[in-house]
């Protein structure tokens, strides 16, 4: 006679172990060149960012005939300024999203006019991932003019 129950078959604990084994093993490879590939996206988020804020002004300095000074910032390619000089010929804003563009690590970028480089009417630049000036890798600032 033929036992009609059927006999239910689950993986054994070694099984599971051996499994669970080969999953970390795959994470330990792979993790690391998935994060070593998504610090590198900031900085180059950041030079975009950059880039187009660069220009933003220079489609200012196209309409009004100057470029913002340091005081007047990027906030001057959102909103017109009343009372600056040759405003009259504004037709911003300049960014179409209509706000400050944002380094990759998420801080403001910074303006000054002129620029510390010699050569260069502005820039336009990120203190990196640590926000502060100087440093190294991620850290590292990044400039309009570089």
């Amino acid at each position: 006679m033929r036992s009609t129950r059927r006999t239910r078959r689950g993986f054994t604990l070694l099984e599971l172990l051996v499994v669970l084994g080969i999953l970390a093993l795959l994470a330990t490879l792979v993790a690391p060149k998935v994060l070593g590939q998504l610090g590198k996206a900031k900085p180059q988020v950041t030079v975009q960012q950059i880039q187009n804020a660069k220009t933003a002004i220079q489609s200012f300095q196209l309409d009004v005939g100057r470029f913002p000074t340091t005081e007047e910032g990027l906030e001057i390619l959102i909103t017109k300024r009343e009372g600056a000089a040759n405003m009259d010929k504004w037709k911003g804003p300049y960014f179409e999203r209509k706000s400050l563009p944002v380094d990759g690590w998420g801080n403001p970028l910074r303006y000054r006019a002129p620029a510390r480089e010699p050569g260069f009417e502005f820039e336009i630049y990120s203190l990196g991932a640590d926000n502060a000036e100087g440093g190294e890798g991620e850290n590292a600032d990044i400039f309009s003019w570089q």
